[in-house]
């Protein structure tokens, strides 16, 4: 871009900018992810891409089986994905902190939840029915543009490599019985469109099963219980009422669930559960079931940012980062200044110790609408991405067409239980005492790239 005079841009710019700043090996991630014989496409083409539509299956709330899929297909989108993944887990995690530091800044006193591979994956969804020029916007948010394009056309991507690397971030951390990542998409159509069959196999590269269905959205109340109740079913009550206040001119609703069910490598001693007090805030305290474990922890004391870190293994492929302000700091003063260095800094800096850790028993779900979130980042992206300035004439066969709803539902359930046997030697030494007893932040990672998965904060785990 040879000017940058509007606000949008100069925010995409730095959004773009902070992801290479975090790891300056990737330069341009743009050419890992092209296809074969990119070229520079004019915006204002007449020119205008063949669109190849698949009729819409009408949702029958007795049809209850996925889309089916070609496997061979999704097994060769997945190969030679080892350099990719590298690349993509450090743009996914920049956006997704920006993503959270905008949604926590306007839910400042309440739980939450939101998984950075989920919302990404659904943006290059939608990516795939884009305009060039809305596509071009997307490329910029997700760190994905070439950074050489003229202002007149746009390099594009293949948005199929992006979402399958997504996919193989989560199959690296599915370890059988001990943890699992299961993924799954719903898209509803107005009952007349037909559909792209780029969007359509976005949304299988993206997850483990997939639903696209039409409905007649005429009259609003009856779609929104059919619609639900659909989700619900397919979702194994999972996923309950995620659709309200429908529109009869509605073109599209979206929702993709991902959910985590896990256990600590190391179980949490069961005698030693107990209530104990959880300070919300300096005048209100709720008791709350507390597990505690005394054994060996890589933690760091953060004096500059004033905090505690604590990294809690949930098997050999994934853990988290237990990030608690010290007496006097302020939660939202460190989550805003949340950056990927920042948490590289941290698990680079980690020291083994011996603490007594007590931490709250939670379990958490989101559903967080992404209209909202881009609006949270910045007015003018939601805009330009998903509201009154969006083009997705690559979507469907009907023009224009809108997302008119885009939900990502996170779902995090953690087993007490461990999946190695407690150690009963007593460690050496006297262990350090830590109790997570007042709002604090977490994030779920893959161990090998170190991407995030989740990021979250507790303010009060009884609600």
């Amino acid at each position: 871009m040879r000017k940058l005079q509007s606000p949008l841009l100069v925010f995409l710019l730095c959004c773009c900018l902070s992801g290479c700043q975090a790891n300056r090996v990737y330069v341009h991630p743009f050419y890992l992810f092209a296809g074969e014989n990119v070229s520079c496409e004019t915006l204002q083409s007449q020119t205008v891409k063949s669109l190849e539509t698949i009729p819409v299956v009408p949702l029958d709330i007795e049809v209850l089986t996925p889309d089916t899929r070609d496997v061979s297909k999704l097994d060769a989108q997945k190969q030679n994905i080892t350099a990719r993944t590298a690349v993509l887990a450090e743009l996914m995690n920049s956006l997704g902190l920006r993503m959270y530091q905008a949604l926590s800044s306007k839910q400042n006193s309440t739980n939450i939840l939101l998984s950075p591979v989920n919302a990404y994956g659904s943006l290059v969804t939608f990516y795939l029915g884009a305009s060039k020029k809305t596509a071009s916007t997307f490329q910029v948010l997700l760190g994905l543009s070439s950074g050489t394009d003229r202002e007149d056309c746009v390099s594009l991507v293949d948005g199929h490599k992006v979402l399958s690397t997504l996919q193989g971030i989560n199959s690296l951390v599915d370890d059988g019985h001990k943890d699992e990542i299961t993924t799954q998409v719903w898209a509803f159509a107005r009952k007349d469109a037909q559909l792209s069959g780029d969007f359509i196999k976005g949304t299988q590269d993206f997850s483990d099963t997939s639903f696209i269905r039409g409905v007649d959205f005429s009259i609003p109340q009856e779609a929104e219980t059919l619609v639900n109740s659909f989700v619900e079913k397919t979702s194994n009550g999972k996923v309950k009422n995620i659709f309200k206040d429908l529109n009869p001119s509605s073109d599209l609703l979206f929702i993709s669930s991902f959910n985590f069910q896990g256990n600590w490598m190391t179980a949490f001693q069961p005698e030693k559960t107990s209530l104990q007090e959880f300070h919300v805030d300096e005048t209100t305290a709720v008791m709350a079931p507390f597990m505690t474990h005394t054994g060996p922890y890589h933690y760091l004391n953060d004096k500059v940012r004033g905090c505690t870190v604590v990294k809690l293994f949930l098997s050999k492929r994934s853990y988290m980062l237990l990030v608690l302000p010290h007496e006097g700091v302020n939660l939202p003063d460190i989550e805003s200044k949340l950056l990927s260095d920042v948490m590289s800094g941290w698990h680079q800096n980690l020291q083994e110790g011996l603490l007594e850790l007590s931490l709250p028993k939670f379990s958490m779900s989101s559903a967080t609408d992404l209209r909202d979130l881009l609006t949270y980042m910045n007015p003018e992206i939601e805009a330009k991405l998903m509201g009154s300035e969006a083009n997705f004439g690559q979507l469907s066969n009907i023009k224009p067409f809108t997302i008119n709803k885009a939900i990502s539902k996170v779902l995090f359930e953690m087993s007490e239980e461990g999946t190695e046997l407690q150690d009963k030697k007593q460690e050496a030494g006297i262990p350090l005492t830590l109790s997570i007893d007042r709002p604090f932040f977490f994030s779920v990672m893959e161990g090998y790239y170190n991407s995030i998965l989740m990021l979250g904060k507790i303010t009060n785990p009884t609600v």
